[in-house]
């Protein structure tokens, strides 16, 4: 095995707002709300914003700030279990609804990253 899977990294223009409202949208929170910086230490502001699932069990998140907004397709992108019309109501946009072709909903994240939505497993 020449690699293993680590980290997943978005970009984004401005990285706070991004990582709070990928938090609210899956109820990951900032790494620092439950490992603070040792002896008070705080992260500066234009440092990347570290996301972890709650419970301790999905991926780490790096939000990372970059200069340039999103002008093509992304690559690679992210897939959830939930509701899109949650999603929308928390600031994504519907770049196309589950059809006779796809069994998802393709959203975008307030800057623009998009991710698919699947049904919740029952």
């Amino acid at each position: 095995m020449p690699a293993k899977f680590k980290d997943m990294v978005l970009d984004a223009n401005d990285h706070h707002a991004l990582a709070d409202w990928w938090c609210r949208a899956t109820g990951y929170v900032r790494k620092d709300e439950v490992e603070p910086e040792e002896d008070g230490w705080v992260r500066p502001h234009e440092w990347p914003v570290p996301i972890v699932d709650a419970d301790g069990v999905g991926p780490l998140f790096w939000v990372v700030p970059v200069p340039e907004r999103k002008t093509v397709k992304d690559r690679i992108h992210i897939d959830v279990f939930g509701d899109p019309e949650e999603l929308i109501a928390l600031g994504a946009t519907l770049v196309r609804k589950r059809d006779d072709e796809i069994e998802w909903d393709i959203l975008a994240d307030p800057e623009g990253n998009e991710f698919c939505v699947f049904a919740p497993r029952d």
